[in-house]
């Protein structure tokens, strides 16, 4: 008999969100240490103005390398909430922005750029705003990413130019930090640009009015999948799922697998090696929600709120095949294989793929083409690729 423990409700108050509601509150911090006289408030006239500069550099620093701390907090523990999913980002346009606006108050960067930052953060929040309005999803590209990467940057800099001074104008042009600040916030600017283009152009069919509702009015018209291309993928799987098995027996590790949409095929390609009963215990085909939930212990919130193709629904997909099968490795997909099923901003070929070990958890986010067996098949080789890489790093007694 099979004890079913039951599942708590998302938790609001994670470490990773903790984490980040103290990024926000230390906002005020870092603008006192770099607007305010406070060497003279505590009575420490021998810090420089340039030493104050320097210091509110470092406490900058401090708070963003905060973001990276929320981050791999969340996702090695299976935490992703909607809360953090908002205030995430939230907490880094706070930042980057008093941190511009000071500069600008100390009259260390000019207004433009700051001007052009903010109008597209304005203008994203509101192509955002529209798109939620319509059930829609617009997923964020590399150039968000990296253009806070920059901006954060381009601010370090200054705040460090700022520290030096310069007897005349072609002095602070020959300064290499002058020159660098000045090329980081360039690129900063560029990639700030083509992020809001980038977004512009996603949302194109929303602007004029046109939804995934009123997509979905036209029948979609299925090509089969060339034969080849199945016996590549098929060829590949059976390669990848011999190199498991061997992996996983020279470490002496046992795997288990959690599937959603693949129906058990990962586990089925992974028994069709000889051996591997030395390694694999088993798998658990959780295709509806009720199983996801009874047997894998996924929240039944998460999958009212957020559906099943999801994040945290993989985390905790791939965490309750590792517990429940006591095994060193997991894995776990869930999403759409087609030809039906596509939700808003979730199209066919969605897949997240959740792997599990002693140590950690994570999730990647998949976009496969082509037909059902073809977004099956290279689900299939993307999980046992998962496989693969952490058993590389699994360490058994």
């Amino acid at each position: 008999m099979t004890v079913i423990e039951p599942t708590a409700p998302e938790k609001l108050w994670t470490p990773a969100n903790i984490v980040t509601l103290i990024r926000i509150c230390l906002v005020p911090v870092f603008v006192l240490a770099i607007v305010s006289p406070w060497p003279e408030w505590v009575g420490l006239p021998g810090i420089t103005l340039e030493a104050k500069r320097l210091i509110a550099a470092g406490i900058f620093i401090l708070i963003s390398c905060t973001d990276w701390i929320d981050g791999y907090l969340a996702r090695s523990r299976g935490e992703v909430t909607d809360f953090g999913k908002f205030m995430d980002p939230l907490a880094d346009k706070i930042l980057v922005a008093a941190a511009l606006i000071a500069l600008v108050e100390l009259a260390v960067l000019p207004g433009w750029p700051v001007l052009i930052i903010l109008a597209r953060e304005f203008i994203v929040s509101g192509i955002r705003m529209i798109a939620a309005s319509k059930g829609e999803v617009i997923a964020a590209s590399w150039y968000g990413k990296a253009k806070t990467v920059f901006q954060i940057l381009a601010i370090i800099l200054f705040l460090i130019k700022d520290s030096l001074t310069f007897n005349t104008a072609g002095a602070a042009f020959t300064n290499p930090m002058f020159v660098l600040a000045w090329f980081v916030m360039v690129i900063a600017l560029v990639l700030t640009i083509m992020s809001m283009l980038d977004y512009l152009v996603k949302a194109r069919k929303l602007l004029r009015g046109v939804s995934s509702a009123t997509a979905k009015t036209t029948p979609a018209v299925t090509t089969p999948e060339p034969p080849m291309e199945i016996a590549a993928l098929q060829k590949a799987i059976d390669e990848r799922a011999a190199d498991v098995i061997q992996l996983a027996a020279a470490k002496q590790a046992t795997i288990s697998t959690a599937e959603s949409l693949t129906g058990g095929l990962i586990a089925a390609m992974l028994t069709s090696v000889p051996g591997s009963s030395t390694v694999v215990r088993g798998g658990i085909v959780s295709y509806v929600n009720d199983v996801k939930e009874q047997l894998l212990g996924v929240s039944d919130e998460v999958l009212s709120r957020q559906g099943a193709v999801d994040e945290t629904v993989a985390l905790q997909m791939a965490r309750g095949s590792l517990r429940e099968l006591r095994t060193n490795v997991a894995v776990s997909v869930t999403g759409i294989a087609g030809p039906t099923g596509a939700e808003p901003g979730k199209p066919v070929g969605t897949v997240w793929l959740g792997c599990a070990t002693q140590t950690g958890t994570h999730a990647t986010l998949l976009h496969f083409e082509g037909g059902r067996q073809a977004v099956r098949l290279q689900t299939t080789l993307a999980a046992l690729d998962a496989l693969k890489e952490a058993l590389q790093t699994v360490e058994t007694r």
